[in-house]
């Protein structure tokens, strides 16, 4: 199983980028994906996820209204447009397979069974 996920890149604030996360050897019916993002000196956090059906999404407050997670299943590849971008968003973004698991709203990592490398996204003037 292979997650890879690209589309990262320097952008201004208030621009913004699309990321990929291409999966190989498992279907994007038989796991969520989840988008992570970890920021220098801080904790991965979860970002954005998408369930099995395509039909559940979930996202972190801070990106509410500014991400959308979306998914093509004839490629098996899932997106995350990142609009509105700040300061704050920059960090190395994984794409990882697994359960998808909320603890008061927030995206666990410790359902997760699969992750990609990243993707490091930089948002600077």
């Amino acid at each position: 199983v292979q997650l890879q996920a690209s589309g990262g890149g320097l952008v201004q604030p208030g621009g913004f980028l699309r990321l990929s996360c291409v999966v190989s050897g498992l279907t994007l019916a038989e796991y969520p994906i989840v988008w992570f993002r970890q920021a220098t000196g801080k904790e991965r956090e979860g970002v954005s996820g998408i369930s099995r059906s395509g039909n559940i999404t979930r996202y972190a407050d801070s990106v509410k209204g500014r991400f959308t997670i979306s998914r093509d299943t004839a490629r098996n590849t899932v997106y995350l447009q990142m609009n509105s971008l700040k300061p704050e968003d920059t960090g190395i973004y994984y794409c990882a397979a697994g359960i998808m698991i909320t603890d008061q709203g927030r995206l666990q990592e410790h359902g997760m069974k699969y992750w990609g490398e990243g993707t490091l996204v930089t948002v600077s003037s």
